[in-house]
Parts: structure tokens; sequence; C-alpha cells
């Protein structure tokens, strides 16, 4: 049933893998949305709230080497698909559960469907775009991801409010979060095609040539893959700019695990419903230009400076974040009379979140 078709122009493989990030930034909001819900209907303070954060991620970091190593070695969409019906399930059993213990244990396996998909994905694009144009096409697929995480948020916020037939709307967003979710892994199993069976050598660099050599082709038996994963995993981590890209990612990704708190925070302060998911949207908006935008001007800056240009870039968006961040912490006064003082600054502050693609 696979094999290599377009649609207006544009194949089908990436639509289908778009689609897979616009529900994977969905499912990852659809929980920091409803927090205050959540809160009322498990009487679970911030704390736990945290807790389920910090489980899912644990676990979503836990298991991406192992991830990665399937990437490698199977074929992209069936291993998306899997890593999509896990995320699906357990962000469906998430919406019925009836124990606060019953949705830490599903947002640790909606961890592990995350940490599936989301190597997969990020190895299919870099297989799918030339060097020159991989940035653009990294920052596509955030900014489209992106719209699935606005969706998400405004979708889970305002059904939240609200109950449908009986059923709590929280409960509800994710039950038809889950359902949609579903159905894409189903279209990305059985329509997506891997671009190392397209595209043998790809687009013809040395790298490419001797990954496609050595892992499409199965050199490598299924017991030792795992061994020379590990071996060159090592090897990697003794680069020492790898050390620093890494100790940069740890340090500068510690603030924005505070970002799933925004809606609880908006709502705390006074904002309803809909203001929250109006001030979500506009950050998450500022999120996708962003992606897109940073993509774009590290492919043109990496063309006259190739080994420097994708680092300026990152660094640049890393220190102009610190200004909007204290704005938005400090100096706006926490009433809902300063609605689009929030939004302004949300908006600006968001694209240096993202533009670090």
């Amino acid at each position: 049933m696979r094999g290599k078709k377009m649609i207006y122009g544009f194949s089908i493989s990436l639509i289908l893998i778009n689609l897979a990030s616009i529900m994977e930034r969905a499912d990852e909001n659809l929980l920091p949305a409803v927090y205050k819900e959540v809160s009322a209907a498990f009487d679970a303070g911030p704390t736990d709230l945290g807790y389920l954060t910090f489980i899912m991620n644990f676990l979503k970091s836990i298991a991406s080497p192992l991830a990665g190593v399937l990437a490698l070695q199977y074929d992209r969409p069936t291993i998306l698909a899997v890593g999509t019906v896990f995320w699906a399930l357990s962000t469906g059993a998430v919406g019925v559960s009836q124990y606060f213990q019953q949705v830490a244990f599903w947002r640790g396996v909606n961890g592990v469907g995350l940490a599936i998909v989301i190597p997969s994905l990020q190895s299919f694009i870099a297989d799918s775009y030339r060097e020159g144009t991989r940035g653009a096409g990294f920052g596509l697929l955030s900014l489209i991801g992106s719209i699935g995480g606005i969706g998400g948020s405004i979708v889970a916020t305002v059904m939240a409010g609200r109950d449908y037939w009986g059923f709590p709307g929280w409960r509800f967003a994710f039950i038809v979060v889950a359902f949609a979710s579903l159905l894409i892994g189903l279209l990305v199993y059985f329509y997506t095609v891997d671009p190392r069976k397209t595209s043998p050598g790809n687009f013809g660099d040395d790298d490419t040539h001797e990954r496609s050599r050595l892992v499409g082709n199965s050199v490598f038996p299924p017991l030792s893959i795992w061994k020379d994963s590990w071996i060159t995993a090592r090897s990697v981590m003794k680069v020492r700019t790898f050390q620093i890209i890494v100790l940069q990612g740890i340090v500068g990704s510690l603030p924005w695990t505070a970002v799933v708190f925004f809606t609880m925070w908006f709502e705390l302060i006074g904002f309803d419903n809909k203001s929250s998911a109006g001030l979500n949207s506009l950050f998450a908006i500022g999120c996708a230009s962003g992606s897109f935008l940073g993509g774009v001007i590290a492919d043109r800056v990496s063309r006259h400076y190739p080994d420097s240009g994708r680092i300026m870039c990152a660094q640049f968006s890393a220190f102009m974040g610190i200004p909007f961040t204290w704005i938005l912490l400090t100096v706006i006064p926490q009433s809902v009379d300063y609605w689009y003082s929030y939004a302004v600054t949300l908006f600006l502050q968001a694209p240096h979140h993202d533009l670090r693609v």
C-alpha cells in the first residue's frame, strides 16, 4: 500500500508527518491547559501537578535513546505509528482515570510514546531536506506542530469550562485528542514512506551515504546494533562542543518547564478560560513564527559562517529571551486589566523560545 505519492505537489509522507507533529504538540499541551480542573478533580496541588509533568519528561528522556536506535534500525513510519498508539491510548486513559495515581501512571506511558515519536520525526525531516534547506524544514515542522499546540491548548481550555452529556469537558478533550491521534497513527503506518527507501543515497553527501550503507541495508545484525549504538554515543559524548551544547540545553530548558503552568497562572490571576486560552494562543503563534523564521535565518547565516552560523543564531535567541521574561514576570501587574500587556509580551517573547531551531 505504501509508495511515493504526491498530492497537489506535496509529498503525502511529509503531510502525514506534519499531521503527526500537530497531534504530538496538541497532546503535550492538553494537561497544562486544564491544570486547574485536574487540581479540583483530584484535590492535587501545584507540587502534584508538577510531578505529573516530571514523570512524563523523565520517562521520555530515559526512553529517547531507545527510540533513536529504533529509528536507525527499523522502518520509521512503523515506529511513528507504534509511538502514536502509545500516546493515544495513554491520553484516553487519563481522560477516564478516577485516581491521581492512575493519571500519573498513564502520563508516564505517554512520555514513552512521545519519546518513541520525536526522534523518528526529526530524523525523518533530516533525511527529507537538503543541507541548505534543512533548517527551514525543521522550522516548518515546528511551525506546523505549534498549530497543534495552539489547538490542543485552546480546545482543552475552552472545553474545560463546561460539561458534555454529563461528562466533564477536560476529560472529553483528552478522549477527543486520543481518537484523533490514533487515526493519524494509522494513516502514518499505511501511507507514509521512509526516505531511506525512496532515496537510498538521499542527497548524495558522504555522511548520509555512509549512514544509508550501514543502517539502511542492515549491515549490523540486530543484536550488535545496540552495542554499536552505545559505542557511538560514548564517542559523541566525548566531543567538547557536544558537551557544551548539552549543558546549555539543560540550563536553558529549566526556565521553560514553567511554561506548562501559564494557563493555571493566568486563571489564578483572574482571567477566564477564553482569555487564558487567548494568551496561550498568542504565545504559541509567536513560537510557531519564531520556529520557521529561525530555521530560515540559520540556513542563510550558515552559508556565510558554516561552522558557527547556527550557533550564533541560537545564542542570540537565548539571550533575547531574558528581558522579555523579566518583563512578563516582574514588571506587568498581575491584574486582568493588563490583558493586552501580557498578550504583547508573550507574543514578542515566544519567538526567542523557538528561534533556536
